[in-house]
């Protein structure tokens, strides 16, 4: 296996990190400050003029939809060769929309293409890989234990050349936004089905239906992410065309493990990006203070620190481009257990790490002035989100096992 970048990614890299340098980090203040501004106004879930423009920006320089590997859409590059650009992306809040190579509507728009119809691709995906709106994907419910997905109660039922969908939902991220005009919804359309996995399909569905009612918006620690934000959604009696079903009934399962495969390891790349901007706080801000007589750099429980970041960010990185190429070669399939390995390896290591940046920053890294505190939300929601830590760990300990199972004579 070769993990060396080609030329091609090479020059990507060089390209979005001049992008990144040029245009979206000097913007973060502005983004944050247009948020807060709104929010004044009594409604932050209005899309940012700044954000709007980097879109351009960058549509304008062909740094755009870059995730969709294997497709007529996009830059067609490999996992692999995604895997570096996704991580510099991901070191800014604003970055990975600018390039509309944000969640969930990669993800959504990997459904579209590979399962959406063409009429379904031609009124939602096109849209979306332009950048004019935006989706949702509403998969877990409040009422049960989600980590369990066959656990889900939602209902798609088939009610002539149409289906009724009866539901709640909730952390259906996107839906706040004004810009989110469909989502996809994960429920059951044979709930007696003797095999649980058989039991859930995935429909599209219009925003704009009638009997779709967002309750509220759920902060994050505290943090709304607003003008994107993650709702609870009751769907109360929701008709579609039976047309916007996807792949079939009871092919849900099949969808989500094809969706969040690609979902969970773009997380990841982010994730690195993450951690390796803490650092990299870390670093500058412990050179330019002094604690008992020397720069706090020099002290050795921070040295340390800095060392173990750079070892957990290497790894880390490495997981994730084994996985990439697991994908790349194999398969989303036969890579499940290295996706899920990094599923569970990166988000704790930025947690680490930015727990030490901000421990680094004193008081300051608690406060939004250096945007730890709220990075530390975003990581952290990472060991929940797509499925939490306990799930992928019992997944790969079952793989590990299996492999000792199948010759127990050996």
């Amino acid at each position: 296996m070769d993990f060396a970048y080609s030329d091609r990614t090479k020059a990507l890299q060089a390209k979005v990190s001049r992008f990144m340098d040029e245009n979206v980090y000097p913007a973060e203040e502005r983004f944050f400050a247009e948020v807060q501004e709104n929010r004044r106004r009594g409604n932050p879930w209005v899309p940012t003029r700044v954000v709007e423009e980097l879109k351009q920006k960058a549509r304008g320089q062909e740094l755009w939809n870059l995730f969709l590997p294997e497709s007529e859409y996009g830059a067609s590059l490999t996992n692999l060769e995604y895997a570096p650009l996704c991580e510099i992306m991901g070191r800014s809040p604003i970055g990975p929309e600018a390039f509309n190579c944000s969640a969930p509507d990669t993800g959504n728009m990997e459904v579209l293409v590979r399962y959406g119809s063409p009429e379904i691709r031609k009124r939602w995906l096109e849209p979306l890989l332009r950048g004019e709106i935006r989706s949702a994907f509403a998969m877990t419910e409040p009422a049960v234990a989600s980590s369990d997905a066959t656990n889900i109660q939602a209902r798609i039922e088939k009610h002539g050349d149409e289906y009724v969908i009866s539901g709640r939902k909730w952390w259906t991220s996107g839906a706040n936004d004004p810009r989110c005009k469909v989502l996809i919804f994960m429920g059951k359309t044979d709930p007696n089905n003797p095999d649980r996995h058989r039991q859930q399909s995935m429909i599209v569905v219009p925003m704009d239906a009638p009997g779709i009612q967002v309750l509220r918006h759920l902060p994050v620690f505290g943090y709304d992410d607003a003008p994107h934000g993650h709702a609870e959604i009751v769907f109360d009696h929701v008709r579609v065309p039976a047309s916007n079903l996807l792949l079939g009934e009871g092919r849900g399962f099949e969808i989500a493990q094809g969706r969040l495969g690609p979902g969970r390891i773009h997380h990841c790349m982010r994730l690195i990006g993450v951690a390796e901007r803490a650092l990299e706080k870390m670093c500058r801000r412990t050179t330019r203070r002094v604690a008992f007589g020397k720069p706090i750099a020099e002290q050795t429980v921070t040295l340390e620190r800095i060392a173990d970041a750079r070892i957990l960010i290497d790894q880390a990185r490495l997981l994730v481009l084994n996985a990439a190429y697991m994908m790349d070669t194999v398969g989303n399939k036969a890579a499940a257990k290295e996706i899920a390995m990094i599923k569970v390896a990166a988000p704790l290591m930025a947690c680490q790490v930015l727990d030490w940046a901000i421990q680094a920053h004193g008081g300051g890294g608690v406060s939004d002035d250096f945007g730890l505190a709220y990075a530390y939300a975003h990581a952290r929601t990472l060991r929940l989100a797509d499925g939490p830590d306990e799930v992928h760990r019992n997944h790969i300990g079952k793989l590990e096992l299996g492999r000792y199972r199948e010759s127990p004579g050996a």
